[in-house]
């Protein structure tokens, strides 16, 4: 099976590769009684806090094969290539190649690849209703000189 490779660890970051893109069709992850072909998640593999993500092809007239929600945790999908439908609350979207979806805990989702051609999704999940106006100023510029 494929697997998430760690490049590098340091005190404040990780780096991981999960690949060419048009790989991620060939990973599968082992999700209790079933597996989900094509869909990778990466949030443990960097250490994320915060956030997890992943990453799921769809090949042509696949779908998600279920509806789910979450009890705390808000998804943005990324479609970062092909076309299909978004299902949210009975719902269906038409989505291709730039459509980004929010979708709160309570929102009853799936995605269906509709195209001719694989559909890529990128899904960062993270607890919803955190964010604030504070945590938009939350950065800070640094005078260092940037080394390449």
């Amino acid at each position: 099976m494929k697997t998430v490779e760690t490049i590098k660890e340091g005190k404040n970051f990780t780096v991981v590769n999960v690949g060419k893109l048009s790989g991620i069709k060939d990973y599968v992850l082992p999700l209790g009684n079933i597996e989900i072909p094509g869909k990778v998640f990466v949030g443990g593999a960097l250490h994320a806090t915060g956030s997890e993500l992943s990453f799921q092809a769809f090949a042509p007239g696949q779908d998600s094969s279920f509806l789910h929600k979450h009890r705390n945790h808000e998804e943005l999908y990324f479609i970062l290539k092909g076309e299909g439908l978004y299902q949210v609350d009975g719902e269906q979207i038409p989505v291709s190649e730039g459509s980004v979806i929010r979708v709160a805990p309570e929102g009853k989702r799936a995605l269906k690849n509709t195209g001719n051609s694989e559909l890529l999704m990128l899904c960062v999940q993270y607890k919803g209703n955190t964010f604030t106006k504070e945590d938009a100023q939350d950065g800070t510029i640094l005078n260092d000189e940037l080394k390449w």
